[in-house]
């Protein structure tokens, strides 16, 4: 496990309120693969908390990645969506769940949102 996954993990309680909305509610198991072994953390999330241990454990949903993997997704350099759809992760259960976990990870270096670049073409417009 590298540390900047760990600081993620530790991260989370803190950014839930700002990231859950009401539909998350449910426990995310996150396998995390690496040199033939695997680190497992559970993600209890509730609307606006989540709380995180290192464990496996009952969950609704379980997610396998790599530890590479995680790394990147954790940095914005991939999404796990396209992760799990071209087969570099598994997923199954309350896809709820994953959907919501994925909020925490950063946009890819480089992007805007389009309503800030919309609204400074419209300052330069008048």
């Amino acid at each position: 496990m590298t540390e900047a996954a760990e600081r993620f993990f530790e991260s989370l309680p803190a950014r839930a309120p700002d990231v859950l909305g009401g539909l998350a509610d449910g426990t995310l198991q996150i396998d995390l693969g690496s040199d033939h072994r695997t680190e497992h953390w559970l993600v209890r999330m509730r609307p606006g908390s989540v709380r995180v241990s290192r464990e496996r454990g009952p969950a609704d949903a379980i997610w396998f990645s790599s530890a590479a993997l995680f790394d990147r997704l954790i940095t914005g350099e991939a999404q796990g969506v396209a992760a799990v759809l071209r087969n570099e992760s598994t997923f199954s259960g309350n896809v709820v769940l994953f959907l919501a976990f994925r909020r925490f990870f950063p946009d890819p270096p480089g992007t805007r949102d389009p309503r800030d670049v919309a609204r400074r073409a419209a300052r330069r417009l008048t």
